[in-house]
């Protein structure tokens, strides 16, 4: 896949049939990660297909990690070899610099190895995404931070063995929550996180690492305790479905009027009811059996009100069990051809409703107020979008403008198609086989 290659769509299409979602990025970076713990073989079944993926999986080559590739999506993870002394720095800064899951490798290697080296994360450019979670709660397990502005990478070493330590995060950052759990869990003694993440991808990280020989309490709430153990062993993990990717084909199924089935969507945990309900709140129809969720086509959808009130629904973003940040473009788009107004709200990251600009210019009846909050009044599909030319600025976006763009009568081109790709396996592939009149052009 390209960096320069694009998509070139005709919208207006009604799609049908049946897809199958991909394995969660943000638990696969997570979970590929604390492979690095242990000097026993790891192996990760439903690992996504996806750009970030296969960067991460350069890095750990550059660590010396051995990694095997058992099918498309199952990986053999082996860092009994690991070392970051003899490490190609340029190399690690030129892909690490890709990604911002790369910061993850921050919390194992220090509690293993006793230092670190980190190079600054890329990833979307959504606004300010501070690192001092990460740094702050390593520290107080007694690890130093320098950064190298020569080279753009932070040196982080612990002359001792890491102590556990009361820890109260000054954000419930959810890869911050993941680096020190990881740090902690061969830490020596008794570890306390306060204000901690807990979305799903925390908790599977939890459990994974518990069957690796970690002691983990409180897990699913905001306070986890850890008690240190001197080494964890090689496991096996099964990836959760992308909850993300399962909220981009709802939105598609009803911004295109479309009949889909998402097959084995759901796990037994029943996470996913925190972002179904939000579309639930949109109108839209879900029709649950097993594990799979089929959206039936609707001629329209209707946007609840507050009950007993006459407000418009105001949708936020929150820490979990909230709305997920990285839903509300997604339900965003969603909004256009519904009937009724809703107020969206990004509170985490100021940069990342710009994207608007573009379905405005597709149609679209939305203001945006500010750099935090979007009006929507929807179409009631009494208008259709119309295709236009757009450039895709991240993930969660670009999706979002395809879903806008397979909605919109005549031609859509969106350039840097290799942002879906990050987050999304072979999405026009997987769209075609369901109808969709989607090309990548190179």
């Amino acid at each position: 896949m390209s960096k320069l290659s694009k998509f070139k769509i005709y919208g207006g299409k009604p799609l049908h049939g049946t897809i199958q979602p991909q394995g969660s990025k943000n638990e696969a970076f997570q979970v590929m990660c604390a492979a690095l713990l242990t000097t026993e073989p790891v192996t990760i079944y439903n690992v996504p297909d996806i750009l970030d993926v296969h960067e991460l999986l350069i890095l750990f080559g550059i660590l010396g990690v051995k990694v095997q590739k058992i099918d498309q999506h199952t990986y053999r993870l082996h860092a009994a070899d690991v070392s970051v002394d003899t490490i190609d720095i340029e190399a690690l800064t030129a892909h690490g610099g890709k990604l911002r899951a790369s910061v993850l490798m921050l919390g194992p290697l220090v509690a293993r190895l006793g230092k670190a080296i980190i190079p600054q994360p890329g990833g979307d450019k959504i606004g300010r995404r501070r690192l001092d979670t990460h740094f702050i709660g390593i520290s107080r397990l007694g690890a130093t931070f320098n950064y190298d502005e020569h080279q753009q990478v932070y040196m982080v070493e612990a002359k001792n063995k890491l102590q556990g330590d009361y820890i109260l995060l000054d954000e419930s950052s959810v890869t911050g929550t993941a680096n020190i759990i990881m740090a902690a869990a061969l830490a020596q003694g008794k570890t306390t996180i306060y204000n901690a993440a807990c979305e799903p991808h925390i908790q599977q990280l939890c459990k994974m690492l518990v069957q690796m020989g970690a002691h983990i309490e409180g897990i699913g709430s905001n306070l986890l305790t850890i008690y240190g153990v001197e080494t964890l062993c090689g496991t096996e993990h099964t990836i959760l479905p992308d909850m993300l990717e399962i909220g981009s084909f709802i939105g598609l199924a009803a911004m295109t009027n479309s009949h889909l089935t998402i097959q084995n969507a759901i796990s037994s945990d029943q996470l996913l009811e925190p972002a179904l309900s939000r579309f639930r709140s949109l109108g839209i129809k879900l029709d649950i059996t097993g594990s799979d969720i089929t959206i039936p086509s609707q001629s329209s959808y209707e946007i609840q009100q507050d009950i007993n009130t006459h407000r418009i629904l105001t949708l936020a973003d929150a820490v979990w069990p909230g709305l997920p940040s990285d839903l509300l473009s997604i339900l965003l788009v969603t909004a256009i051809q519904a009937k009724g107004s809703v107020l969206f709200h990004q509170k985490m990251y100021e940069s990342r409703l710009f994207f608007v600009d573009n379905l405005i210019e597709m149609g679209a009846k939305l203001v945006l107020c500010d750099p935090h909050r979007v009006h929507v009044v929807g179409l009631d599909r009494s208008s259709p979008l119309k295709g236009i030319r757009m450039t895709s600025p991240d993930i969660r976006a670009g999706i979002s403008l395809l879903i806008a763009a397979l909605s919109a009568e005549g031609k859509s081109i969106i350039e840097h198609a290799n942002q879906i790709d990050r987050g999304y396996e072979r999405i026009e592939e997987r769209l075609k086989v369901l109808g969709a009149d989607i090309e990548r052009i190179e």
